[in-house]
């Protein structure tokens, strides 16, 4: 199968893809403060920077993209048609990446949740579910 673009096309898209600050990250930070959480970001001294760090209660939330990370099941994770022998590995390197980090931050006492892009559109679920995590 054949790209819908050229390469260099593809490529400009690619390098425009965010890895902090995205629109789902944003969404559950902004709930979380409304909630009266309050977190530091991106904290380079644990495994795999989480999103937001509660530190005093020591717990992480990573918001993962469905198609970064490979939410299973997701219609959001679907993979490309073209280009497979170059988006398997890059994918699955991502997918293991995370369980290593989640096991590293779980072996140093920290409680993980981990928050779907998916899952960003009900609110109210995820604003208990947020809250049922951190309490």
């Amino acid at each position: 199968m054949v790209d819908s673009v050229d390469r260099e096309t593809r490529s400009r898209i690619m390098g425009r893809v965010k890895g902090k600050d995205t629109r789902p990250e944003m969404t559950v930070r902004r709930l979380a403060h409304g909630a009266g959480y309050r977190y530091r970001l991106h904290s380079k001294k644990l495994p795999g920077k989480p999103d937001l760090v509660f530190k005093g209660r020591k717990k992480v939330i990573f918001v993962h993209g469905c198609f970064w990370h490979r939410h299973e099941g997701c219609a959001m994770a679907r993979l490309p048609k073209s280009r497979l022998d170059f988006w398997l590995p890059k994918l699955e390197a991502n997918r293991e990446r995370d369980r290593r980090n989640e096991e590293s931050l779980r072996e140093m006492g920290w409680d993980v949740l981990v928050i779907w892009e998916c899952e960003i559109r009900d609110k109210n679920t995820l604003l208990k579910r947020i809250r049922a995590f951190l309490d």
